[in-house]
């Protein structure tokens, strides 16, 4: 895992090298272990690597065989051994044993149709010198950052904001808009970022910036279903073991010390089930515990390990173990983001980083196979009581007393009520948010424009192929709730610490096979989640760990 940076002229005079080194620089976390930095007078590419493959030859910015393309990677490209022999065989020269030169020799075959041809976790830059031309790419799910401006005759673009906000170009006003959107969503969902003019490249996106300065996105992928499976529930189960399997064997390619995180919930018990099954062997595990006993997990976890037999450790967090991070938070989420659990991944992060440098983990579970506890309820919403009588119980349920046990009766009956007399499109992110549209009016001083500030969850709503209410908001999930929360949690808390961490739940054709199962499959009519995960793993895992509570 690595932070890469490039600035273009556009106009508006040389690059040089001092021009890259302090967004390097703000990104040294992100790549502990070598810098490098290319430029050519028009352009500059900079690298700061966290080494993982080929540890001696993978230095960055890498270019082919006469130096007239360029590129920098942060993430890896799982499917490189397949790759390189295509296109060795295509009369192609390679020098390194890196995922990188992939990239590079690809985009020399395909264009920028290589961004189709990887399967991996990425964010890459590729000059090309000959046409003066920039490619920018972003991984199918988001997993790794990118964010970019122009202006004053430079496009400017880097992993993280704070590595932009380096650049004396950068724009530094507070988009007023995005403001509002991380108030009533916890995140800024891209394109935009809480900066006006700094964008987001959005997940499964590439961006050229061609001669004549014209900046053009596209969409090369997003998460379809593509066909109904019409398999036997035995079936099914053997095409996600196996499938499984073979996402956590690429997952398990490494240089360098691997681990796995393990809460003991269902999603990281299976990861370490599959990597058992994919030859392992006995494998580094991570999890960390809680005097509060509604927080803590580590109980579910150790059961998972001596079953297993890995090698183990748990380490037990009080407040002040917590607290002490709580300071460092504004540097480590580059940009404003709510989820607190921000805190005890920072946390477990530290814990593995002391052994390991790559780590595996369970994210991606929960919203392939409708995991999380609100998803009933959009079944029953329209059954929900409106007007008068929603308001009766809304104030009865505010006068509840408040419990401070995590995900308490209380506060979910709260969150429920306050949600559901909202259309399908934007009803669950209410439920997942923090101010109502109505709330932000008097808190901003200002009127809110209701339909303005929701539109990026309604249009994710319009676009999802599924055809009930439950598949657009699953899908929605993965595009936005998934994307700009959940995995920024992962890799800021990660990065912050140096260490890599893999998702065998978002390797492409393991996520399109479970997006083309019917819904039962996932929400069984007895309104339990993860149904086929639960069915498949029943072989592997303990029946205690299939069936607790989430």
């Amino acid at each position: 895992m690595c932070g890469i940076a490039g600035v273009v002229d556009m106009g508006g005079g040389p690059v040089i090298a001092d021009e890259l080194a302090p967004l390097c620089r703000a990104m040294r976390l992100r790549g502990p272990d070598d810098e490098g930095i290319f430029v050519d007078g028009k352009a500059g590419l900079g690298h700061r690597r966290l080494s993982i493959i080929d540890l001696g030859g993978g230095h960055q910015p890498m270019a082919n065989e006469d130096g007239t393309v360029i590129t920098v990677l942060n993430g890896e490209i799982y499917n490189f051994t397949e790759l390189r022999p295509r296109l060795e065989a295509l009369g192609h020269t390679f020098r390194t044993r890196s995922d990188t030169e992939v990239i590079v020799h690809g985009y020399e075959q395909w264009g920028d149709d290589v961004v189709r041809e990887l399967d991996g976790m990425f964010a890459f830059a590729v000059w090309d010198q000959r046409r003066r031309r920039l490619l920018l790419a972003r991984d199918r799910f988001g997993k790794k950052p990118l964010t970019w401006f122009h202006r004053d005759g430079r496009f400017v673009f880097a992993s993280t904001l704070t590595a932009l906000l380096s650049h004396p170009r950068a724009p530094r006003c507070v988009d007023e808009l995005a403001l509002a959107r991380y108030l009533a969503l916890e995140f800024v969902p891209a394109p935009q970022t809480i900066l006006e003019g700094v964008h987001k490249l959005e997940p499964g996106t590439f961006l050229t910036l061609e001669p004549q300065g014209a900046i053009r996105e596209q969409r090369y992928w997003r998460l379809e279903v593509a066909g109904r499976v019409h398999a036997s529930a035995a079936e099914i189960d053997e095409q996600l073991r196996t499938r499984l399997v073979a996402a956590t064997r690429k997952r398990l390619v490494s240089d360098v010390p691997l681990g796995i995180f393990l809460s003991g919930g269902i999603d990281s018990s299976s990861v370490l089930a599959a990597a058992m099954a994919a030859g392992a062997g006995r494998i580094k595990t991570f999890s960390i515990s809680f005097g509060d006993p509604s927080f803590d997990e580590s109980h579910y976890a150790r059961q998972v390990a001596d079953r297993f037999g890995t090698d183990h450790t748990e380490e037990r967090c009080d407040e002040s173990d917590l607290l002490a991070i709580v300071p460092r938070l504004g540097e480590i989420l580059d940009e404003p983001m709510a989820d607190g659990s921000i805190v005890p991944t920072c946390m477990l992060s530290q814990v593995a980083r002391r052994q390991v440098t790559v780590a595996l983990g369970g994210d991606g579970g929960d919203e392939l196979f409708a995991g999380y506890p609100m998803y009933p309820v959009h079944r029953f919403a329209a059954l929900a009581p409106r007007g008068p009588l929603l308001r009766w119980v809304q104030r009865a349920a505010a006068a509840l007393p408040v419990s401070h046990r995590n995900l308490s009766f209380d506060f979910k009956l709260k969150k429920t009520l306050g949600g559901i007399g909202y259309p399908a499109e934007v009803r669950n992110y209410i439920w997942l948010g923090a101010f109502a549209p109505e709330e932000l009016s008097p808190l901003l001083g200002r009127p809110i424009d209701a339909p303005a500030l929701l539109e990026p969850i309604a249009a994710a709503y319009r676009e999802a192929p599924g055809a009930s209410p439950l598949e657009r908001v699953l899908f929605q999930d993965v595009r936005l709730y998934f994307a700009h929360e959940i995995l920024v949690k992962v890799d800021r808390a990660s990065m912050a610490h140096s260490l890599e961490v893999r998702a065998p739940f978002l390797d492409t054709a393991f996520a399109e096979y479970v997006a083309s199962l019917p819904l039962q499959e996932k929400l069984s009519r007895g309104l339990r989640g993860k149904a086929s995960l639960k069915r498949a793993m029943a072989p592997w895992l303990p029946r205690e760990i299939l069936h607790r509570p989430k």
